[in-house]
C-alpha cells in the first residue's frame, strides 16, 4: 500500500470528529493521520499514523499560536502525542503536504475567527498557555555581544553529559564526512575524515607548528584534532562555559597543554592574530544577517596573507524561513540565519577573501542526524532521566525535523574554501590539489 493510500476511516463523532472536520479544508480533505481525543473518540484512516490529542489544551495552543510553533509547544508538552517513530509519521505528513500542495493554503483571521466559533464548542477557549519550560527566552538588542551568549548558552550548555550520550567520541556536532558505505564503518571514523579533510584543506600538513585559530570551537574536537594530528599550535575560541570546560579537560588527559589554548571570547575580540590558518564550523549561522560581514571580517584579518580560511555552514533556499522555522527558533536556536550558499560566499568574497571551492555535503549531514537520531532512541531512557520528559522531547522533534529538512532538500551545508591574497593577488594554494 502506498504512502497515500487510505483504508475506511473510522468513526468521526465527539472531540475528534469535531477537530476533523475543522481541519479538512485545511488538509485537502481527510486527515492524514488517525487522530485519537482525549475523550476517546476516533476519526481518519486506521493505517495512518496515530495521533493522540492527550489535552484539548492542544488546541487552544494551536489557536493562539496556529501552525508550527503550537504544534511544536503540545507536542514537547506532551498535549499532542504520536505513536510508534516520529520520523516515519512526520515524513508521512510531509508527503501528504506535499502532494495536495497545502503549503499554498494560508491561514487568514477569517478562518482563524471560523475555527474559534467551532471549537467554542468543545469547550477549549481561554487565554494562551504559558510557554512550556524548555522555550528559549533571550533579551535584548539582537546579537549583542550579550544576547549572544545567552542564545549560545540556551542550546549549548544544556550538558556536556547530555551530548556525550548522542554525539560520537569525538563530540563533533557538526555534519560528518562518510567515506565509506562498508557496514562495520562508523560515525566516529566518518567525524575524523571530515577533521582530517578540514586540516589538509587549509593547509596544516604542511608543517608542523602552524598557528591555527578555531573560531566557534564547541566541544573540541577540531582543535584536539588539529593538534595531536598534525601538530598545530591551536587557540580554540567559545562563548560557552560548559564547552570550554569539558575541552580543558581533554586537553588535560591527552598532555595537550602546550599545544591547545581554548578560550571564552567572542570572534569581535580576538586580540593577537593573524593566524595561519582559519576554520569555523557551524559557528556562522549564529552571527546573525547583518552581523555576518563583521564575521567575515574577522575571519579575514585573523589570517596571513596566502593563509586559508574554511567555513562549514548550514543553508536555506530563497523563501525558506532563514531562522529554520518556529520551532527552531523558538526551542533550539534563537536569532539563527542561513541563507542560500550562493549569497555567504558573495558575503565572504565581500570580506577580501577568494573563495576557492564550495563543497556540497548536504547526504553526509542526512546519515550524521540518522546516527545521532538512532542513538537518541536507543538511550530514550536515560536522556529522559537526565534532562527531564520535555526537553527529550524538543530534541526528539529537533533531530527528527532537522534530519527531514536536509533530506528533502530544504536546508543544506557546505565547506567553503577561501584564501587571503597577498597585495599582488597571489593565493599561495597549489597549483593542482587532491582535496
Amino acid at each position: 500500500m502506498s504512502i497515500t493510500e487510505t483504508t475506511p476511516t473510522q468513526a468521526t463523532t465527539g472531540a475528534a470528529g469535531t477537530v476533523a472536520n475543522l481541519l479538512a479544508p485545511y488538509v485537502g480533505g481527510e486527515i492524514p493521520v488517525h487522530l485519537t481525543a482525549w475523550d476517546g473518540s476516533t476519526a481518519g484512516p486506521a493505517d495512518a499514523p496515530h495521533v493522540t490529542l492527550r489535552s484539548p489544551d492542544a488546541l487552544r495552543r494551536l489557536l493562539w499560536s496556529p501552525g508550527e510553533l503550537g504544534a511544536a509547544q503540545a507536542y514537547v508538552t506532551g498535549e499532542i502525542d504520536v505513536e510508534g517513530d516520529l520520523n516515519e509519521a512526520l515524513t508521512h505528513i510531509w508527503t501528504v503536504i506535499a502532494e495536495r500542495n497545502l503549503s499554498r493554503i494560508k491561514i487568514t483571521p477569517a478562518r482563524v475567527a471560523q475555527l474559534v466559533r467551532a471549537v467554542a464548542k468543545l469547550g477549549v477557549l481561554g487565554r494562551p498557555l504559558p510557554a512550556p519550560a524548555s522555550q528559549a527566552v533571550v533579551k535584548g538588542k539582537l546579537h549583542t555581544l550579550a544576547r549572544d551568549r545567552a542564545a549560545i548558552s540556551h542550546h549549548y550548555d544544556l550538558s556536556n553529559d547530555f551530548y556525550s550520550m548522542v554525539l560520537d567520541p569525538n563530540m563533533a556536532y557538526s555534519s560528518a564526512y562518510f567515506t565509506s558505505d562498508a557496514p562495520d564503518y562508523t560515525l566516529e571514523q566518518a567525524q575524523r575524515d571530515k577533521l582530517d579533510m578540514v586540516c589538509r584543506k587549509i593547509g596544516l600538513d604542511a608543517r608542523p607548528g602552524m598557528r591555527f585559530l578555531d573560531v566557534g570551537c564547541g566541544w573540541g574536537s577540531l582543535s584536539l584534532f588539529a593538534a595531536s594530528e598534525y601538530g598545530a599550535q591551536v587557540t580554540g575560541v567559545t562563548i560557552s562555559k560548559e564547552q570550554k570546560a569539558f575541552i580543558d579537560a581533554r586537553i588535560a588527559e591527552r598532555g595537550l597543554g602546550d599545544r591547545v589554548e581554548i578560550r571564552i571570547q567572542d570572534y569581535r575580540e580576538i586580540p593577537d592574530g593573524p593566524f595561519d590558518a582559519v576554520a569555523s564550523i557551524e559557528m556562522g549561522e549564529h552571527v546573525g544577517q547583518e552581523n555576518y560581514p563583521t564575521y567575515t571580517k574577522a575571519l579575514h584579518d585573523n589570517v596571513i596573507e596566502g593563509g586559508r580560511v574554511l567555513i562549514q555552514q548550514m543553508s536555506r533556499k530563497h523563501g525558506d524561513n532563514p531562522g529554520g522555522g518556529p520551532f527552531i527558533e523558538q526551542f533550539i536556536a534563537p536569532d539563527m540565519f542561513m541563507r542560500p550558499v550562493g549569497e555567504t560566499v558573495a558575503m565572504i568574497e565581500e570580506s577580501g577573501l577568494e573563495v576557492r571551492d564550495v563543497h556540497a555535503m548536504r547526504e553526509h549531514y542526512v546519515r550524521t542526524v540518522d546516527v545521532w537520531y538512532d542513538t537518541f532512541e536507543k538511550r530514550w531512557d536515560d536522556v529522559v532521566a537526565m534532562v527531564g520528559e520535555e526537553t527529550a522531547r524538543v530534541w526528539r522533534l529537533y533531530l527528527v525535523g532537522g534530519g527531514m529538512a536536509f533530506r528533502d532538500g530544504r536546508m543544506g551545508v557546505d565547506q567553503i574554501l577561501s584564501v587571503r591574497n597577498d597585495a599582488r593577488g597571489r593565493s599561495s594554494m597549489p597549483p593542482v590539489r587532491n582535496l
